[in-house]
């Protein structure tokens, strides 16, 4: 007697997968929390501004992925982490190195490529760390840092010190197989790492749709029973909440999560890409509706935080900052030829 085959079970609500989270709502900021959000992003975009005009004028030389459009990301998930958590992530790093309070005179410096940057000179934009703030490094291989952000939870789940590390990739990357070896280690040993796919829609230069299968990077963990929540990359306070959500799911020994930032960067991929893959007007409507810094100025001023005055004056305040540190990276001297030899490993 044929047996009837056993119907399938019904999908969940609106085609989600069981490991879908819905991401908590916006954190309510304080009014020192708005002012730290506003200068910390602020100086992201000035000093990227200031590395691409040093850029076009030749002081830095290889590639040079600015972070423009995407600072919120990194100082949400930097307000809503705990001491002795962890960064690393890919080439796009700058906004990363800053928000973990490394010194713009040595970011500069290294992308100068002199002697008082962070890799001695030697590492470029795309190469440079900070062992004493917990900062892993920028990678040039794309989703090389997954692997090793997963190391490194490892290293914090053997010696049970209670730190999570925050791995970040790109779209891009997010279709590279090691990332997926990853996934499947971190989900086996339940490692405290958030994986947070920064998605600005267009990895090189290619938009999502075109590149991914599944465009719902919130998903890309399921099949190792990740789960994964989506976050409007756009809205510090969202990503903070969203932070701190993932980031104690992580920390509890419920093993990895993935966050989705749904981002945008307003440049091209590198400064010789001219993003002719998208429309001028794309990009406008981005920046006059969700700029993450424009959003975060107009609600200061409507809640009566900082008037127009107190904003001018911390712009200032940043733009000072960078100039010094352009200036720095310009007057250090370039490494000694010697230091070719040094820190190498045999």
């Amino acid at each position: 007697m044929a047996t009837r085959a056993k119907k399938a079970p019904a999908a969940s609500a609106k085609g989600k997968s069981p490991s879908s989270v819905k991401a908590p709502p916006p954190a309510e900021f304080s009014k020192e929390e708005e002012h730290h959000a506003y200068r910390e992003m602020l100086l992201i975009r000035r000093f990227e501004e200031k590395a691409g005009q040093l850029y076009g004028m030749g002081f830095i030389g290889g590639f040079c992925h600015l972070y423009i459009g995407q600072e919120a990301v990194v100082v949400g998930m930097q307000m809503a982490a705990k001491e002795g958590d962890q960064i690393i992530t890919g080439y796009r790093d700058h906004g990363h190195m800053l928000a973990t309070d490394m010194d713009p005179k040595g970011v500069m410096a290294e992308l100068t490529g002199r002697r008082g940057g962070y890799s001695k000179g030697k590492g470029g934009s795309m190469h440079m760390f900070s062992k004493e703030k917990n900062f892993y490094g920028g990678h040039g291989i794309v989703g090389a840092q997954v692997s090793l952000g997963t190391g490194l939870a490892f290293a914090n789940r053997y010696r049970e010190n209670g730190a999570v590390s925050m791995t970040y990739f790109g779209d891009g990357a997010a279709n590279q197989g090691q990332v997926y070896e990853s996934f499947n280690m971190a989900a086996l040993w339940k490692l405290p790492v958030v994986y947070v796919i920064e998605n600005n829609r267009y990895a090189m230069g290619t938009s999502v749709s075109r590149a991914s299968a599944q465009t719902d990077f919130s998903q890309r963990g399921a099949s190792f029973l990740i789960p994964g929540l989506q976050v409007n990359g756009m809205d510090v306070r969202a990503v903070k909440a969203a932070g701190e959500y993932a980031l104690e799911h992580a920390r509890s020994g419920k093993g990895p999560i993935i966050m989705e930032m749904q981002t945008y960067r307003y440049r091209g991929h590198s400064m010789s890409d001219p993003a002719k893959y998208r429309s001028k007007d794309e990009v406008q409507k981005m920046r006059s509706e969700q700029d993450p810094i424009e959003q975060i100025k107009a609600r200061m001023i409507e809640l009566g935080h900082a008037d127009e005055a107190e904003l001018k004056a911390i712009d200032k305040e940043v733009r000072d900052v960078v100039s010094a540190a352009a200036e720095f990276s310009q007057a250090d001297p370039e490494p000694d030829p010697s230091e070719l030899y040094t820190d190498i490993l045999h």
